[in-house]
Parts: C-alpha cells; sequence; structure tokens
C-alpha cells in the first residue's frame, strides 16, 4: 500500500539513468566532469536534507541555491546545452526531412553535381600531394551566414584553380575556411568554431579542430587537407573519416550532397 512499483517506475528510471549518462558524456568531452560531478553531488545533498532529514532552513537555502544555480549553469555551459540540443534535434530532423522530400532531390541534376563535387576533388588531391593545408565547408540545410560573414566574400564559380590559389600559402586567405554554398564558393579565410574534445586524436591539428566544431553546431560537410601529412579527412555529423583516398572522397561527397 505504501510502496507501489511498476513499468512506469522503470522506464522512469532507465530515462533518469540516460540523460545522466548523456549529460556524463557531455562533461567529460568538454573537460567540465569534476564540475558535472559537483553538481551531482550538491544535488543529492540536496535531497537528502530537503526531503529525507526534512530540515526546513538548510532545505529552503538550498531550494534557493539550486533555483539560483540552474540560471548560473545555463550561461556556464551556454555552448554544451546548445550542442547538446542541436544533436538531440537537428540532425534527425534534417533526414527526415530530406527523406520525405527525397523525390526532389532525385530530380537534381547528376552532371551538375559532378560539376561541383569534381573540382573539390582534384584540388585537394592536388593540394595533398603538395602538402598545402586547406579547409573547406560545404554548406547543407543549415545556414552558415554568421560564418561566411568573419571571412572574405568571393561568390565564384567552383574552380580547382581557384582552390588551390586560395590555399596556397602565401595567400593571404590560406588559414582559413573556405564556405562553398549552392554550388559558388561564397567566402575564404573565414573563422570556424573550435572543437575541444578529448577524443580528437593528438597528432591530427587546429584544421581537424575546426571542421569537427563546425559539424558539432551544423549539418555541414568539412574536408580538411593535413599540410604536415597531406592526408585528405572528411568531418560530418561530428564524425571524422580519415586518410581518404580520391574515389572515397568523391563516392562520400556524392552521398552526402545528393
Amino acid at each position: 500500500m505504501f510502496f507501489e512499483f511498476g513499468l512506469k517506475d522503470i522506464i522512469d528510471i532507465v530515462l533518469v539513468a540516460l540523460m545522466l549518462f548523456y549529460i556524463y558524456r557531455l562533461m567529460k568531452e568538454s573537460r567540465s566532469l569534476n564540475v558535472f560531478m559537483g553538481i551531482l553531488v550538491f544535488v543529492v545533498l540536496w535531497l537528502v536534507v530537503s526531503q529525507v532529514l526534512g530540515m526546513k532552513l538548510l532545505g529552503s537555502i538550498m531550494d534557493k541555491l539550486v533555483s539560483v544555480g540552474v540560471i548560473g549553469l545555463i550561461i556556464l555551459f551556454q555552448e554544451d546545452i546548445r550542442k547538446f540540443l542541436y544533436n538531440l534535434g537537428a540532425h534527425q530532423r534534417m533526414r527526415t526531412f530530406r527523406r520525405l522530400f527525397s523525390n526532389a532531390d532525385k530530380n537534381r541534376n547528376p552532371e551538375q553535381l559532378k560539376q561541383t563535387i569534381m573540382p573539390i576533388v582534384l584540388s585537394c588531391m592536388s593540394m595533398s600531394k603538395k602538402k598545402v593545408g586547406a579547409l573547406i565547408v560545404i554548406q547543407r540545410a543549415t545556414p552558415l551566414d554568421d560564418i561566411v560573414a568573419t571571412g572574405e566574400r568571393i561568390n565564384a564559380d567552383i574552380n580547382q584553380r581557384l582552390i588551390e590559389n586560395i590555399f596556397f600559402k602565401n595567400s593571404p586567405l590560406h588559414d582559413g575556411a573556405m564556405v562553398i554554398v549552392g554550388g559558388r564558393i561564397r567566402a575564404a579565410g573565414c573563422i570556424l568554431p573550435v572543437s575541444h574534445s578529448l577524443d580528437i586524436p593528438k597528432e591530427l591539428g587546429l584544421r581537424h579542430r575546426a571542421a569537427l566544431g563546425i559539424t558539432h553546431e551544423s549539418d555541414c560537410i568539412a574536408i580538411v587537407v593535413s599540410e604536415e601529412t597531406g592526408g585528405i579527412s572528411v568531418a560530418i555529423r561530428s564524425d571524422f573519416q580519415l586518410r581518404l583516398s580520391a574515389e572515397k572522397l568523391e563516392s562520400i561527397l556524392t552521398e552526402e550532397m545528393a
């Protein structure tokens, strides 16, 4: 009579456990694990004081701290919260949207798509052989206007020689990212958010972290040519594919952009 434990309670416990595990993993990636553990200890103490021991004065003080602390946590972890909410809905929503309108995607001219992809692939292979560093971001459903605004606007057709000239070592725009929108080079020398994930291999440099960082916040495709090794990598949906050949790069771009 005093305690009923049913299926709904099991589901409740499982959902809370999954939520805590996801938050734990998110805090670990953002190097805020100690903060997460401190918050967890405080919440446990708050529940013990207010619910178990029934200490009204101390419990009310901790209630106020919790209410104010929520606002503080939102400010402190705004980037992590943004990433969490984006991962929760954006990717799945975009995939569903693309499935619903797949017929429209099929009407896209394959020859036009090839004309967009091939100059990118050929320029990446050429820069790879010469060990010229490059970072190319291809916009998909999520607009990148804020990223474009950080660089120099170009608004030119995609061209192999133009891409290679932009990333030439003595070019003033070679250190930033190139942004491609709708089959055109929209801007170059753009600044991208950098990922601080601890899962990124140490041998990967700042370009790779920037590529992963922009895929945390959008559904874009980020291509990296390493200046040290000449290796070609692609970041999509916060995940890397490393050491790609020309055929593999073309296959990934064709599949993701179709």
